[in-house]
């Protein structure tokens, strides 16, 4: 069982977690070869699934969206979100409808649990970015509601890089790390679960699309020589966001002997760039249909 331990003069929490250590890892006992709990077929490799999109038997093949809970958890409710069968391609690579889906999930388990604590969704991708493994996955925990969280309230609009009928896309001036975005819900006063299924249509298309343009930057700049890595998470509390971090470089001693965030890529810049990738895919896709329609005549 993991432990709650305050510091008094901060107001800070610290969550002891022993039981975290005997997570498997991609790279761990490298003299076997490593099995993936995650990949269809061994289902049986995981705890008892609570939910599933796909397939009609329990705890078999078939599935497409699996939650089920944590078998080293950090908080006394964790569970893990298995987007996909396939064991490389992530979000940005899967159908918008399949994306729905991993949203649809979220919300899901979101209510489920509301009423039990603070309920935090996130994901680690990347083993630089604190994934243990690689098949593609995020997670949910359950904090109670009289932890104090350093979790920050939704940031004032601007550098706006993209928006649809119900979400906003932007790189706040607060950014805490390079090419930081964040997905508001145009409608204030919201939590997560109260989301419908027309703007979880328009979120995963603008989350998607999103991660496809960080993409892109990160394999422009090459500022890390570690794989393509981000964070992101679902603000737990009214006026909802999502928060995704692209983990291009390494917080060092400064940052973690002040508390202060050095952030070496303006958000302006950071927004235009961001706008620039949309604007040159929208002329290529134009020139491409020109070129069509000519042959065509």
């Amino acid at each position: 069982m993991s432990r709650y331990v305050p510091d008094v003069l901060s107001h800070r929490w610290v969550i002891i977690s022993p039981q975290r250590t005997s997570r498997p890892t991609d790279s761990s006992n490298k003299k076997k070869k490593f099995v993936c709990p995650l990949c269809p077929g061994n289902e049986k490799m995981t705890p008892a699934e609570v939910l599933r999109y796909g397939g009609d038997e329990p705890n078999k093949q078939g599935w497409q969206v699996r939650v089920f809970p944590n078998k080293y958890p950090i908080t006394d409710f964790h569970e893990v979100i298995a987007y996909t069968p396939d064991h490389k391609k992530d979000i940005e690579e899967l159908s918008l409808k399949h994306v729905e889906l991993i949203f649809k999930a979220y919300k899901e388990r979101y209510n489920f649990y509301k009423n039990k604590g603070r309920v935090l969704i996130f994901c680690n991708h990347g083993e630089h970015s604190g994934a243990s493994l690689t098949h593609p996955h995020s997670q949910l925990v359950v904090i109670p509601s009289q932890i104090n969280l350093d979790t920050l309230s939704r940031e004032p609009l601007n550098n706006i890089v993209d928006d649809n009928k119900y979400f906003n896309v932007y790189c706040p001036e607060f950014s805490q790390w390079p090419y930081e975005v964040w997905i508001a819900p145009k409608a204030a006063g919201k939590v997560f679960g109260e989301i419908t299924d027309f703007e979880i249509t328009d979120l995963a298309l603008v989350f998607q699309t999103i991660l496809r343009k960080i993409r892109k930057i990160y394999e422009k700049i090459k500022i890390s020589n570690n794989p393509f890595g981000y964070n992101y998470y679902i603000y737990p509390n009214e006026n909802w966001y999502i928060r995704l971090i692209p983990r291009l470089i390494h917080r060092a001693g400064f940052e973690l002997g002040t508390g202060l965030s050095v952030n070496i890529v303006d958000p302006m810049t950071a927004a235009s760039e961001l706008r620039e990738i949309e604007e040159r895919m929208e002329k290529i896709m134009t020139k491409l249909k020109n070129k069509m329609s000519s042959h065509h005549v």
